[in-house]
């Protein structure tokens, strides 16, 4: 008797489960927009600091938003007092190009709107000031003071050869220190890898304005506006930080139980294809340079904030001896970025290098080197103009020294 309703039963369930779960969906999104939306804005804007290391994706959060604004425009202004200018609409189409808020090195920087928060991508120093949300009408609700770091001019530490941090700079008025991020993952596994931990310059005074503010009361980031001006010239040769320090850590940890000996299993027959030849490890590029040029290697799907190491095939790049700025003069260098730079390429640079992001293997990038090509050049080439015009200029000078030299041997020979 039962087996006759159990279809009917099926029926009324899923009409249930149609009917009511969707609303009660939309019921609590439409509380979260509610809290949202009610998060009430400052009376009078403030700033709140942020500081990053340059290089970095930057996401700026809209903190409050009325209830009646259905979207916000982000402004830039380089320091307080300036006009605000519009850097993007909700939808990221509008951009204002202009030298000083733009990416120097990259002129395919756009700041984009996801959600209400400002995307900043590959911020650099020219990058840091204020960053305003509001309407279009130039109604502010909330802004940011943001200060871009130099990852160029940072100091590089590592643990193994006793590096150690800044000592704090401390005066009657302020007291500078660096505060440093959690360490990285492991950049690779089964083998020695290495670390990272970034440490940014930030000040501790009650002289810091209130407009301004931090996390912590009378604390700032060194290059805020918060942070009088008289204080940034002796502020200006602290540099943020880099600790490097070694680690060891397994591709891959076996769990108990049934699915953790399948995953064991299936990772041993994923490493049984390393064995063979013909089949490449990871997706391979390839990569043909002439000789003395210039290379620029980026792992694929890397971020700032990741883990990168190098490997030229079975030599491990090591930050410790690769790291830009490591040595005075490197030719083959990593960058903070993550980057293998090559300043003027060689012969030995040949083979194949090998990338780990986040502590895994992930690309390949076969480099070979080549001779610059001899180039034929035509009469009309600028470069055989300038040779030709050259030559026959000097021509009739040297027949001119030519004869002044011998009139003046005659003349000597005769008196």
């Amino acid at each position: 008797m039962m087996l006759r309703y159990c279809p009917l039963l099926a029926f009324v369930a899923a009409i249930f489960l149609l009917y009511f779960i969707p609303a009660s969906s939309s019921t609590t999104i439409a509380k979260d927009d509610d809290i949202l939306s009610s998060t009430k804005c400052p009376a009078y804007l403030l700033f709140e600091t942020a500081a990053y290391l340059s290089d970095v994706t930057i996401e700026l959060p809209c903190q409050c938003k009325p209830e009646e604004t259905k979207y916000v425009v982000w402004y830039y202004q380089k320091k307080s007092g300036d006009k605000p200018m519009v850097l993007t609409d909700f939808k990221g189409t509008v951009q204002l190009d202009v030298e000083n808020v733009r990416d120097a090195y990259d002129t395919s920087l756009k700041f984009t709107i996801r959600m209400f928060n400002l995307i900043v991508h590959k911020a650099q120093i020219e990058n840091s000031g204020n960053y305003l949300c509001g309407t279009q009408d130039g109604h502010f609700f909330y802004g940011y003071n943001v200060d871009i770091q130099d990852s160029k001019d940072a100091l590089v530490s590592f643990v193994e050869k006793d590096g150690k941090p800044q000592p704090h700079l401390k005066n009657k008025y302020f007291v500078a220190f660096t505060t440093f991020s959690d360490w990285t993952v492991c950049d690779r596994c089964d083998v020695r890898g290495e670390q990272r931990s970034i440490g940014l310059c930030y000040v501790n005074s009650s002289y810091l304005n209130p407009r301004f503010h931090a996390n912590k009361n009378d604390v700032s980031s060194c290059g805020s506006e918060a942070v009088p001006l008289k204080f940034k010239k002796l502020l200006s040769k602290r540099r943020p930080e880099i600790m490097i320090r070694s680690c060891m850590t397994k591709c891959h940890v076996r769990k108990k139980g049934v699915m953790g000996m399948l995953s064991t299993l299936m990772h041993t027959i994923g490493k049984l294809k390393d064995y063979i030849p013909w089949i490449s490890k990871v997706p391979m590029e390839i990569h043909t340079q002439t000789m003395g040029s210039r290379m620029s290697i980026s792992c694929p799907g890397v971020r700032p904030e990741h883990a990168v190491a190098w490997d030229k095939d079975n030599e491990r790049l090591y930050l410790t001896e690769n790291l830009i700025g490591a040595k005075k003069s490197m030719r083959v260098f990593i960058d903070h970025g993550g980057h293998l730079n090559f300043r003027s390429i060689q012969y030995s640079d040949a083979g194949t290098y090998y990338c780990w992001l986040q502590g895994k293997l992930t690309a390949g990038f076969k480099l070979s080197v080549q001779r610059d090509p001899l180039k034929k050049r035509k009469f009309s080439d600028p470069d055989a103009i300038f040779v030709m015009k050259n030559i026959l200029i000097s021509i009739p000078v040297l027949i001119i020294i030519f004869l002044v030299v011998h009139c003046a041997k005659f003349f000597c020979c005769c008196t």
